[in-house]
């Protein structure tokens, strides 16, 4: 019935080549699960004939092969041979016909041992079987992960007093987060997708006027996530605080103190009313945990920086990052990571060869400024166990301290445009390594007119939302990807948190064309009452154009004389404008290069920011046009220390 509601994806579906992996468990994994299917009391002897009704049977036939086959529609690398398998404790690019991602195993000096979610053997022998339509690998267990949440798994460990994380689940449990750690799904959005009142944008290039695609696919979910990192009983032993000392928690709350683990800035409670959002244990253990669950191979995304070959995928450069709001109360949360960090890292600065003729690369660190390492390989690592949630240990004690306050104000804060919205990491939406029209234009419900499906964006009725996953294709954004919207646009979006209270210059960076439109910032901290930011921002503006490079001051810049490129950039400034920074690259060069001239930040805020206030970009259309597009890469945070520095001017990068 859903599929006549729905008649766009229907006939795609009908008509689109399909490949498909398979992970066929043999009769002996079938009987063992079965088996097992007695021993939780479903049914009474393992065999077929001993499900009451053929229903039950189906739906058991249902998870086997559900979970089993991973769909690979018209993608080009469509179906996986094991050689092409994700890397130990990754995921699979694609879900399975369960809309599951499976995760591999790869034992430690065990080459030909491949596991499926990480209990589940693939046979040695009887794995990439060619089709002609596919791939079948031959399983030794049946494939059935359990849909435990983050809520029933901390659980578990505390009944069982399991160590590992045992301190940080006593302390999510004191604090009252269990519940929130419970959800799964939006069952709202559920209801409205399957009946067809969430429907895909059809006829997007025609209709709508986008520039490239037709239809943009609406998300089949709406699902909620978690991602906690977490100091290891290990580490608290080495503190002296025994994880299941009857204590623990007034030990833990008087370590916090004696160590400083918050800001002199900070308002905090410290008695035994740990639920309390005001009590320092609970802003301390939330600032460990983000509203999304962030798999490994998304912690740091390397795609088009300076210096990376993605024919050379582990072969790191320039320090990429990412800048995300934590849960509780609003704070500002980076995850790093360089060719010379030897993975990702929280909070970490390192020196970089900054300069104008510089690498860009890692080159040092400040014992200070080193942060702490995420670690995604030890046994710890709780990854694939639940079904909302992933778990790093860390190496060192995280907090919203004094000292990771100034090192945030002290560095410019550029965050990608969808690192705003939780839900884009939660679904699979955001840089799903994928071509196929499915994943590259993903259409987000208008707020008005359907469902609020970004709680972090609002947008009017005239207008038409689509994140573009630009994965294979080489565009000068950060990231390659972008947000853009069609029509009268008129839409809000929720900022981060600035670090400290100061002056700074908010810029919104533009990859110019002729399809963008004119837009009107409104920024401030009253969502009911933003005030105008400056004047209309023309989102066509290149600097191509020589008309366009006057008025912004562009010139190219001059490799042998430094002097007269820092005139340039003084000169674009006062006219409030910047060329995109160096650090992202494309096959035509950096942002910086010739080639890319319509590649520009606009600076449309200059003034002091709060850290305690929550702060609101809106962008609305001034043309009178339904054809036009709004768009969207990243959004920077620049303190006065930085862009007004007389000793060290702002770098390039």
């Amino acid at each position: 019935m859903f599929s006549e509601k729905r008649p766009s994806r229907a006939t795609w579906r009908n008509t689109r080549p399909t490949a498909y992996t398979v992970f066929a468990p043999n009769n002996e994994a079938i009987q063992k699960y079965l088996e097992s299917l007695v021993e939780e009391g479903l049914i009474p002897e393992p065999s077929w004939d001993a499900f009451p009704n053929e229903h039950k049977a189906d739906s058991i036939r249902k998870v086997i092969v559900y979970n089993s086959i991973i769909d690979g529609g018209d993608e080009t690398n469509a179906f996986y041979y094991s050689a092409n398998f994700p890397n130990d404790k990754d995921e699979f690019i694609l879900a399975t016909l369960n809309d599951k991602k499976l995760s591999v195993r790869r034992p430690a000096g065990r080459p030909d041992s491949i596991y499926i979610n990480d209990n589940c053997p693939v046979s040695v022998k009887e794995r990439d079987i060619l089709t002609l339509n596919g791939i079948i690998h031959q399983m030794e267990k049946v494939i059935a992960p359990k849909d435990i949440t983050a809520a029933s798994y901390i659980q578990q460990c505390l009944d069982e007093k399991r160590e590992g994380f045992l301190t940080c689940f006593r302390v999510i449990q004191a604090c009252g987060l269990l519940d929130t750690l419970n959800k799964v799904r939006d069952e709202k959005y559920e209801v409205l997708y399957q009946t067809g009142q969430i429907k895909d944008l059809v006829g997007m290039h025609d209709s709508y006027g986008f520039a490239e695609g037709d239809i943009g696919y609406a998300p089949k979910h709406r699902l909620y996530g978690f991602t906690i990192f977490a100091e290891p009983d290990e580490f608290w032993r080495g503190e002296g605080i025994d994880p299941q000392d009857p204590d623990l928690l007034q030990k833990l709350m008087q370590w916090i103190i004696d160590n400083h683990q918050y800001s002199n800035d900070d308002q905090f409670t410290t008695d035994d009313n740990y639920k309390s959002e005001d009590n320092l244990l609970y802003q301390w253990i939330t600032y460990h945990m983000l509203p999304m669950r962030i798999p490994k191979g998304k912690l740091a995304f390397h795609i088009n920086e300076y210096g990376y070959n993605q024919s050379k995928p582990y072969d790191y450069s320039i320090p990429v990052y990412e800048f995300y709001t934590t849960m509780g109360k609003r704070r500002l949360f980076k995850l790093m990571e360089s060719g010379a960090s030897n993975g990702v890292w929280i909070n970490r600065f390192p020196i970089t060869d900054n300069g104008r003729h510089g690498t860009g690369e890692e080159i040092g660190c400040d014992a200070d400024k080193v942060g702490s390492h995420v670690d995604t390989e030890s046994d710890l690592a709780i990854l694939n166990d639940m079904v909302n949630c992933n778990i790093y240990p860390i190496s060192a004690p995280i907090s919203y301290n004094d000292k990771t306050r100034d090192n945030l104000h002290k560095n410019r804060i550029r965050f990608d445009g969808m690192s705003l919205f939780p839900e884009a990491m939660n679904n699979d939406i955001r840089l799903k390594k994928a071509t196929e029209e499915r994943y590259k234009h993903v259409y987000i419900p208008n707020t008005v007119k359907a469902y609020n499906y970004f709680e972090n964006m609002q947008q009017n009725a005239d207008m038409n939302f689509v994140y573009y996953n630009a994965w294979n294709d080489d565009w000068c954004n950060l990231h390659r990807d972008e947000m853009k919207a069609v029509g009268r646009f008129d839409v809000m979006f929720t900022l981060p948190p600035v670090p400290r209270r100061g002056t700074y210059e908010v810029r919104y960076k533009v990859l110019a064309n002729g399809n963008r439109g004119v837009a009107q910032i409104y920024f401030g901290s009253d969502p009911e009452r933003l005030p105008v930011a400056g004047i209309p921002i023309d989102l066509t503006m290149d600097c191509r154009n020589t008309d366009d490079a006057r008025k912004v001051g562009w010139e190219d810049d001059n490799p042998n004389d430094d002097d007269y490129t820092a005139e340039i950039d003084k000169r674009m400034r006062n006219n409030g404008y910047m060329k995109g920074p160096k650090s992202i690259n494309s096959n035509d060069g950096t942002e910086r290069d010739k080639s890319d001239r319509e590649n520009i930040r606009h600076i449309f805020v200059r003034q002091t920011l709060d850290p305690d206030k929550t702060y609101y970009i809106r962008l609305k259309s001034v043309l009178d046009s339904d054809r036009k597009e709004f768009y969207m890469d990243f959004v920077e945070y620049c303190a006065k220390e930085i862009y007004d520095n007389p000793e060290e001017p702002e770098d390039i990068w």
